[in-house]
C-alpha cells in the first residue's frame, strides 16, 4: 500500500441515518438527503455519489493523460459512470462501468488517453483489484 507523503485536500462530511439520512460537508457546500437506491425517497444514494466523484476525477486524470500524450482533450469530454450495488450469496458488492466520450479523437488516441487516466486516477487506483470495473470508450 502506498502511503501519502503530502495531503493535498481532505473532504470531511458528517452523515446521520445511513441510507435514510443526510450528509453535510464541513464547509457546508454539500448538504443533501440520502435515500436507499430504488426507493421513493427524495435523496441521492452512496452509489450515485461514488459515480459522480469517480467520473469527475477520471475527467481530471484524462486531462493530465492528454497533456502527457500531447493531445488536446475535447471540450465536450464526458463520462457516464454506472455503479451497481449487488449481492453474491448474502454478501454485498459493487461493480462499475465508466463509459467515456472523447468526441473528435481517433479511437486509438482516445483509448490511450483512457488507459493512462485509469492508471493515474485515484478512484481507479482505489478500486483496482477490489471491484469489477469496465471502461468503455464510446
Amino acid at each position: 500500500m502506498t502511503k501519502i507523503e503530502k495531503v493535498l485536500y481532505t473532504g470531511k462530511t458528517h452523515t446521520t441515518g445511513g441510507r435514510d439520512g443526510a450528509s453535510r460537508s464541513s464547509d457546508g457546500r454539500l448538504d443533501l438527503r440520502l435515500s436507499p437506491p430504488g426507493s421513493t425517497g427524495s435523496g441521492t444514494n452512496p452509489e450515485q455519489l461514488f459515480a459522480a466523484g469517480w467520473s469527475a476525477c477520471f475527467i481530471g486524470a484524462m486531462g493530465k493523460a492528454a497533456s502527457a500524450l500531447q493531445v488536446r482533450l475535447p471540450s465536450d469530454v464526458a463520462v457516464d459512470a454506472e455503479v451497481d450495488l449487488g449481492m453474491t450469496g448474502d454478501a454485498y458488492f459493487l461493480q462499475a462501468r465508466l463509459n467515456v466520450s472523447l468526441p473528435g479523437l481517433p479511437a486509438d488516441v482516445a483509448q490511450a488517453v483512457v488507459e493512462k487516466a485509469h492508471q493515474t486516477c485515484p478512484y481507479s487506483k482505489a478500486t483496482r483489484g477490489n471491484i469489477d470495473v469496465m471502461i468503455n470508450v464510446i
